[in-house]
């Protein structure tokens, strides 16, 4: 009878050996530890790359149009002539001065560094437009190289 008891008790509550038990537990920890090391090695990185980045923000870079300072770079476009970065709005004023628009027309950006001359059949109506002008600002087949620097960064693929 004594033996039963003894043997009862050496069980844990599902009906394992308690040796097997301990081991599982183990086994689990490590695990645990290997994953928060990849994840210590992530945050790592991700940590160099923010700092690459306020780096690249804290420089200081002046618009060669209005003569201010850029603080948002990543707003920026490329001047036509220099190749230097541009203040997204006086970019936008040069080509209003530039182009003449008629009446139910206005300029607007409409990606990859184009603009476009656009004709709004109902100026009360903004959804509906016809295209009537493209204006190619930046050339899409050239990057800039501090435009090249800024992606590389904010992209998690280097």
């Amino acid at each position: 009878m004594d033996k039963r008891r003894n043997k009862k008790y050496s069980n844990n509550w599902n009906n394992q050996k308690k040796n097997e038990a301990h081991q599982k537990d183990f086994s689990e920890k490590t695990k645990v530890f290997q994953f928060n090391k990849a994840a210590y090695e992530d945050a790592a990185a991700e940590k160099e790359r923010v700092a690459a980045i306020q780096e690249v923000k804290a420089r200081s870079i002046v618009c060669p149009v209005c003569n201010q300072p850029i603080t948002d770079i990543a707003s920026a476009m490329s001047d036509k002539t220099s190749g230097q970065p541009v203040h997204f709005d006086c970019v936008l004023n040069q080509i209003k001065e530039s182009e003449h628009t008629g009446e139910n027309e206005k300029i607007s950006y409409i990606g990859q560094g184009r603009f476009a001359v656009l004709y709004f059949e109902n100026p009360r109506d903004q959804r509906h437009f016809t295209i009537k002008k493209v204006i190619e600002w930046e050339n899409r087949d050239q990057k800039p190289e501090w435009r090249d620097e800024i992606s590389g960064l904010y992209s998690k693929v280097n």
